[in-house]
């Protein structure tokens, strides 16, 4: 077996920034663009996917298109005891987009996407039913002023490559 690589170098990160500006572009047209062969790109993709850097290829979802345009976020003080529990219970929720284990205030903080605010309190009921959810402390978000990424990252993390 090869020796990991550690790190990205330029050619990673444009490939990176590329699939995420043109997610359905196919590996010929990202060779082209790229200016490296079929085969690099390929080779590329592979160990950035067997590395865990790239974790994914489906489609980036909106929960408002899809009938959610409401988000909040939710943190749930729970009993550590029951926490596999309520991650299990919480998993089965589909309002609930993601959900973290945190030190300081609160346990567990959520988001969650609803139809309208009494829909995301339904939620907040639902996640409070669960037996070892002791409390709940919420925030509805008015916008999003950075939604999620992380290219700007992996572009700091390797401050040598020109990729923003």
């Amino acid at each position: 077996m090869p020796a990991r690589r550690h790190g990205l170098d330029e050619l990673d990160l444009r490939l990176l920034r590329l699939l995420a500006e043109r997610p359905r572009a196919g590996l010929l047209e990202i060779a082209r663009l790229l200016g490296v062969a079929r085969g690099t790109v390929q080779a590329r993709l592979d160990r950035l996917t067997a590395d865990g850097v790239v974790t994914g290829f489906g489609p980036a979802l909106s929960p408002a298109a899809l009938g959610y345009p409401v988000q909040a976020f939710t943190t749930l003080e729970v009993e550590q005891a029951a926490r596999a529990h309520i991650s299990e219970a919480l998993h089965a929720m589909p309002e609930l987009l993601e959900a973290h284990i945190v030190t300081g205030p609160g346990d567990v903080w959520c988001r969650i996407a609803g139809r309208d605010n009494e829909h995301v309190q339904q939620v907040i009921d639902g996640m409070l039913a669960i037996p070892g959810v002791r409390r709940s402390t919420t925030v509805i978000t008015l916008s999003t002023v950075v939604p999620h990424r992380v290219h700007p990252l992996a572009a700091h993390r390797f401050p040598g490559n020109s990729v923003r």
